[in-house]
């Protein structure tokens, strides 16, 4: 019976079935990238804890410690990378790094370009789904061709163009629409000709 109903339900076709899902979803710990904001807390030591930017090239300064890597590496990496640059200076110190602005890793960043309201790079988040993306863009302008967008993924060094259905989720609420996005993942809304 159970087979008889697998054989059925194989039968019902969608009209406008979402984007493919391939890829795996990340479960890494959060990854440092250049734009990001941290607070190195150095315990019993106020006068070295400090609230930095991730520079361009990657790197901290923080008193008594001069342009140390934090691109590419977890918030308890850097923390320990700290206390091995701040043992010349301080006694056996514990450091604590909290990332307070998001910008992630170059590489993992979503990116909205053409018609969104705020085209702009996102910090990629777990679990991200396409409407995560619209609502931090501001949705789509009155001249985009939603339903004509395009998600472009690299899965195993191959580029992928996936077809999305904007208008279906902003302007319909076709939840059916929504997608989750991936790292690096790039949205594409391209202008609609009259």
């Amino acid at each position: 019976m159970s087979a008889a109903m697998l054989a059925i339900s194989g039968c019902a076709t969608n009209a406008n079935p979402p984007a493919p899902t391939e890829g795996a979803i990340p479960t890494n710990d959060y990854i440092i990238g250049a734009g990001d904001t941290i607070n190195v807390i150095v315990w019993r030591n106020p006068e070295v804890s400090m609230s930095v930017p991730v520079r361009p090239d990657g790197k901290i300064t923080t008193p008594l410690v001069e342009d140390i890597v934090a691109n590419g590496k977890t918030s308890t990496q850097l923390a320990r990378d700290v206390e091995k640059a701040l043992e010349k200076f301080i006694q056996q110190p514990v450091v604590t790094i909290i990332v307070t602005g998001f910008a992630g890793p170059y590489q993992e960043q979503i990116r909205v370009i053409g018609q969104a309201a705020k085209p702009q790079a996102l910090a990629y988040r777990q679990g991200m789904s396409l409407m995560d993306v619209m609502i931090a863009v501001g949705g789509i302008t009155e001249f985009a061709a939603g339903n004509k967008a395009n998600l472009i993924r690299t899965t195993d060094g191959k580029q992928q163009k996936l077809s999305v259905r904007l208008n279906d989720l902003i302007k319909d609420g076709d939840i059916s629409a929504n997608v989750p996005v991936r790292p690096g993942d790039v949205l594409v809304i391209p202008q609609s000709f009259f």
